[in-house]
C-alpha cells in the first residue's frame, strides 16, 4: 500500500468515524440515554457492567445542587444540562474507555459518541459548556479536549463569557481557595525539595501561588518529555483544585494539568 493511499484511507476514517481519531480509547457497549442529570452526567436505559449512571470523563460542566444542602448552582449550570440533553437525550450512544472505568461513586467513566461518530465531550467543550477536567488515571484524548476548550475560550462561548470561569492571574488565586480554577502566569523559580518540585509564580513562596508535583508524579512528566525544573521563567497555564499551603497551591498529578505557553 502506497504512502499516499494510506494517507487517503486515514483521512477517510477521520472524517467518517471521528471516534477513531482519539487515541487510547477502547470501544465498549452502546445504550440509550434515559435521563440527563446535569452537564456531565447521564443515566442509561439499561445497565452496562451493572451500572446505569455515566460520568462524561475528562470534562467538568457547571454544577447543579442536585439535592446538596446549601449548594448554590454555578453560573450556566442549567444551560449546560440543556446543552447536553440536546446532544444525547433519548439517543443511542457508544461508550469508550481510556482509563479507570468507574469513579468513587460507582459511575462509569466513559467517552460518548453518537451514531454519527460525534464525540459528546468534544461538543460540550466546543460549545463552551464545560472545561477540561482530567485525572492521572484517565488521560486519553485530553490533548484533543484542551484544543476544543481553547477554541471556545478564544471565541468567548458559553462559560468563557462569564467572569466566574475566567482564567486567574497568580495574584488572584488566593481568593479562590477550595475551587477548581485555571491559573496562568510566569514561573519565577523552580525548586526540587526532597523529590517534590515546586513551581513558584511569586517572589515569596510562603504566600504566593505555587504549582507542586510529587516525586511519583514527576515520572509522568518526564515520560512526556517535560523537565519541570527547566520551566523557570516560562509562562504556564495550570488547572486544578486550589488548596491553601503556604499560599494558594495546585497539585499537578499529570502533565495535562500544565500547558506550556509561548513567551
Amino acid at each position: 500500500m502506497s504512502g499516499n493511499f494510506r494517507a487517503l484511507v486515514s483521512l477517510f476514517l477521520l472524517l467518517a468515524f471521528p471516534a477513531l481519531a482519539l487515541e487510547g480509547l477502547e470501544k465498549g457497549e452502546s445504550a440509550v440515554v434515559a435521563k440527563v442529570v446535569d452537564g456531565d452526567t447521564v443515566v442509561l436505559e439499561h445497565a452496562i457492567d451493572g451500572v446505569l449512571a455515566v460520568r462524561l470523563v475528562g470534562i467538568q460542566a457547571p454544577k447543579l445542587p442536585l439535592g446538596r444542602p446549601g449548594f448554590t448552582a454555578w453560573p450556566l449550570a442549567e444551560e449546560a444540562k440543556r446543552g447536553l440533553a440536546a446532544l444525547v437525550a433519548g439517543r443511542r450512544l457508544t461508550l469508550s474507555f481510556g482509563g479507570r472505568r468507574k469513579d468513587r461513586h460507582g459511575r462509569l467513566l466513559a467517552h460518548l459518541h453518537d451514531r454519527d461518530g460525534v464525540w459528546i465531550q468534544g461538543e460540550m467543550l466546543r460549545l463552551g459548556l464545560a472545561r477540561v477536567y482530567s485525572f492521572a488515571d484517565n488521560r486519553a484524548a485530553v490533548a484533543e479536549m484542551l484544543e476544543r476548550e481553547r477554541q471556545a475560550r478564544a471565541a468567548g462561548l458559553g462559560i468563557w463569557d462569564s467572569p466566574y470561569y475566567a482564567i486567574r492571574a497568580p495574584a488572584e488565586a488566593v481568593g479562590d481557595i477550595g475551587t477548581f480554577q485555571i491559573v496562568e502566569g510566569r514561573v519565577l523559580d523552580a525548586a526540587n525539595v526532597k523529590g517534590r518540585v515546586y513551581l513558584n509564580f511569586g517572589l515569596d513562596w510562603r504566600s504566593d501561588f505555587t504549582v507542586t508535583v510529587a516525586a511519583k508524579a514527576r515520572k509522568l512528566f518526564t515520560g512526556n518529555g517535560i523537565d519541570l525544573l527547566a520551566l523557570k521563567r516560562r509562562r504556564l497555564r495550570a488547572r486544578g483544585w486550589l488548596k491553601q499551603r503556604n499560599g494558594p497551591m495546585i497539585e499537578a498529578s499529570h502533565p495535562e494539568q500544565i500547558e506550556i505557553l509561548a513567551d
